[in-house]
Parts: C-alpha cells; structure tokens; sequence
C-alpha cells in the first residue's frame, strides 16, 4: 500500500471533505474521508503508480536514445583537417 506523509494524509483527508460538501451536496466526516482516501490509496494506487514509472521510463528510454547525439565525437578526424587544405607541421 502506499504510505503518505502526515500532513500530505491530512490535506488529502482535507481536500475529500471538501469535495463532498462541494461536490455532493452533503458532508463527509474526518474518519470516512480517512477511509475513503484509504481505499483509494490501496485499491488505485497501484494503477496509478505504475503508469508513473512507465511514464518516467519512457522519458528515459528518450533522453537515453538523444544522448547519443548530444555527445557523440566524430572519430579518426585528425587527417581531415589536413584534407581540407591545412598545412602539415
């Protein structure tokens, strides 16, 4: 299951209250909010979890992929510099 932070807990715990007076029409107490973020956090979490590391390596995946073309270094160049019309020492 996934863990939050106290305060991240009671904001979240904060937020749901509000989204049912809001939302709802009807008020939701501390201990049900607590429950409901409980269930979602066990029962959706996951899902949501995994998306973001699939998310975060296909990113990679890309930024691995440009590497490559950010520092690449043409190789055996030194003749060709004097192919060019540069003199030789």
């Amino acid at each position: 299951m996934i863990e939050l932070a106290k305060d991240v807990r009671q904001q979240a715990i904060a937020s749901i209250e509000r989204y049912f007076l809001q939302n709802m029409e009807e008020k939701i107490g501390n201990v049900a909010a607590a429950g409901l973020l409980g269930f979602f956090l066990e029962e959706i979490g996951p899902a949501v979890y995994n998306q973001a590391v699939r998310d975060v390596q296909e990113r990679l995946r890309l930024r691995v992929e440009e590497l490559d073309l950010e520092v690449h270094e043409d190789e055996f160049t030194y003749w060709q510099k004097f192919e060019k019309g540069g003199k030789r020492r």
